[in-house]
């Protein structure tokens, strides 16, 4: 699985370094953007797991920001941390019904927000954080890199372990070719899109070893998706 990619959106250059050296030190890769305009062009370039938002920013406000990112149904899943120094309960209520999955008021605990970001985490990218996922008679535990299919444990080589990881944080959603080898191998990395194919390939026939039907979807001209 490729890391959890955090996006800090803060005008605030101090603030942005202080999250920035915190979230990094968490193992987690960071991007960030001091203004909604650029925030907007980030993630549209390289997608985060989670955004950290400030409300108040330049040109682009962090509440329109947080409203384009849940309009669209590509973005819509990511979560998002508004911060804000608007402490009132109406600002807090605008902020979430405009989407944002949290609200934080400033002045912040930095380990609070910590605290935050892993549990926003664990919903959009649970292994990510060591939990335990389990679809029909599948299970795939994070922490030990340990999967097993009807109580046999099955033996994955990495690549298909973080692919198995990826299609079970999501059942049923379609990822295309491209998604998968962001996810799974990363943006930095160049693999032409037939290596998902043989992958895949491997990944099933680990899967049905031991009798049971296959579990993987192809869908024509899509991609892939569990269930």
């Amino acid at each position: 699985m490729a890391q959890p990619h955090i996006l800090i959106v803060e005008d605030e250059a101090a603030q942005r370094e202080v999250l920035r050296y915190n979230l990094e030190s968490e193992s987690f890769r960071v991007s960030m953007a001091e203004d909604g305009e650029r925030a907007l062009d980030s993630i549209a370039e390289d997608r985060p797991d989670v955004i950290v938002l400030d409300w108040m920013l330049p040109h682009v406000s962090g509440i329109e920001v947080c409203r384009q990112v849940k309009a669209r149904s590509a973005t819509r899943d990511i979560a998002v941390i508004m911060l804000s120094a608007r402490s009132e309960d109406m600002d807090k209520v605008r902020g979430l019904e405009t989407g944002a999955d949290d609200y934080v008021a400033k002045p912040y605990s930095v380990n609070e927000l910590m605290a935050r970001v892993r549990a926003q985490l664990r919903r959009v990218r649970p292994t990510t954080v060591g939990q335990v996922l389990t679809f029909d008679d599948i299970s795939l535990d994070g922490e030990t890199h340990r999967v097993t299919r009807s109580g046999k444990t099955l033996k994955l080589g990495p690549t298909e372990f973080r692919l198995l990881a990826t299609l079970m944080e999501k059942p049923g959603r379609v990822y295309s070719r491209d998604q998968l080898l962001d996810l799974v191998w990363g943006r930095d990395i160049y693999v032409d899109t037939r290596t998902v194919d043989v992958h895949v390939g491997r990944l099933r026939k680990v899967l049905t070893a031991h009798g049971g039907p296959d579990p993987l979807r192809t869908v024509r001209g899509a991609g892939y998706a569990l269930g």
